[in-house]
């Protein structure tokens, strides 16, 4: 690897590691609540937008429909999710937000909007745009190389 490359690896490891620590500092400093930062993320993948299935759900976050359903049901015991059964066919289950459900997701898409805006910070719209286009080509590669 040439100099510039070798920064990048080392500044984008750090980077990684760091943000895996602060988002859970992050949720439970603005939370006030104790939520597993898996929790958190199954949150994220029901969004607030519409109802979700559990198969889309699951493929979201790479995980099976059995392991969704564990955490589905302590999220609705917790009071974050509510569970709706299609009215077309009783056997399809939809999962939605509550209200405080909400709030987590709100929080959560917060912290990733700060860490986007310190990303580019100072940045203009050209330089903004090799920004997304290296993330893009990073996203890329994961999917290829590792099937996700």
């Amino acid at each position: 690897m040439d100099g510039v490359l070798d920064l990048i690896n080392e500044e984008l490891i750090e980077a990684f590691e760091n943000v895996m620590k602060i988002e859970a500092l992050y949720m439970d400093r603005e939370c006030k609540i104790k939520l597993s930062m898996t929790e958190v993320h199954t949150i994220a993948a029901i969004g607030i937008a519409e109802l979700k299935s559990m198969g889309e759900i699951a493929r979201r976050l790479h995980i099976t429909v059995g392991t969704l359903t564990v955490a589905i049901t302590n999220l609705v015991k917790k009071g974050y999710v509510e569970r709706y059964k299609s009215e077309e066919d009783r056997r399809i289950v939809k999962v939605g937000l509550t209200k405080q459900g909400k709030k987590i997701y709100d929080i959560h898409e917060k912290f990733h909007h700060e860490l986007a805006d310190a990303l580019v910070k100072g940045f203009n719209v050209e330089e903004k745009q090799i920004v997304a286009r290296a993330l893009a080509n990073l996203g890329e590669f994961i999917a290829i190389r590792y099937e996700v």
